[in-house]
């Protein structure tokens, strides 16, 4: 394929999936919406897509959700309404909807979760600066609505760019392994994430501390594969 460029964030692509947002560019064919029953069917003593989904949805997200947010994502009937972004920078708006998608996932609402998955991917092509933690986000939506791990793990790479041990590059990539049923990618990713750990949790990275929570039961399913391939 030629290269051109993303029509969500502006960036060069030379591949079917921007490697700087994951968006499928022109020639690609994106994946409708997968219901969460692909979810059940994710096996193994690991489980890690699941827990990123309900460990992102439970973790703050640096502000406080607005009462349209809380509304649409707590709401059990009804057609859902967008919350109110308007008045919020672009990051808010990504990460508001980010939110939404998630509670909704969780809830298991996946109407809800199929209708605010698009508007978070625009938001996050509209973001004029992209850290690892919105990379992160942007890669959890793409392996629970899209189902594809491709562009998440090109995110993954994209994070590691800047920050070559990065912990969410890990956690993708063990994610992505388990969705598709690649254990030895599930496998290399938990070892070089406990390899990673001292330095990187030493590194006082701020999105580490935003998502500690997450990273501690990452960590801790790691160190159990870990000890039964010792054992």
């Amino acid at each position: 394929m030629s290269s051109g460029y993303c029509t969500a964030c502006g960036a060069k692509v030379t591949d079917r999936y921007c490697g700087q947002c994951g968006h499928p560019v022109s020639g690609a064919v994106a994946r409708a919406p997968r219901p969460l029953a692909l979810w059940g069917a994710i096996g193994g003593a690991i489980l890690l897509v699941v827990l990123l989904v309900v460990m992102m949805a439970r973790q703050p997200q640096g502000q406080a959700q607005g009462p349209q947010e809380t509304e649409v994502a707590s709401s059990g009937a009804g057609v859902a309404s967008p919350p109110d972004i308007s008045g919020m920078s672009p990051r808010q708006q990504f990460d508001t909807l980010f939110n939404v998608v998630m509670r909704a996932s969780e809830n298991g609402d996946t109407a809800r979760a199929a209708r605010f998955a698009p508007m978070a991917f625009m938001a996050y092509g509209q973001l004029p600066e992209v850290d690892a933690d919105a990379r992160y986000h942007a890669a959890v939506l793409r392996l629970h609505v899209d189902g594809d791990r491709k562009p998440a793990l090109l995110l993954a790479d994209t994070i590691q760019q800047t920050a070559p041990r990065h912990l969410f590059a890990y956690m993708i990539r063990g994610s992505a392994g388990q969705l598709a049923g690649d254990e030895s990618m599930v496998r290399k990713a938990l070892r070089d994430f406990l390899s990673a750990w001292d330095l990187e949790i030493a590194s006082g990275k701020p999105e580490y501390q935003d998502h500690r929570i997450m990273l501690d039961q990452f960590r801790k399913r790691a160190l159990a594969a870990d000890s039964t391939r010792k054992s």
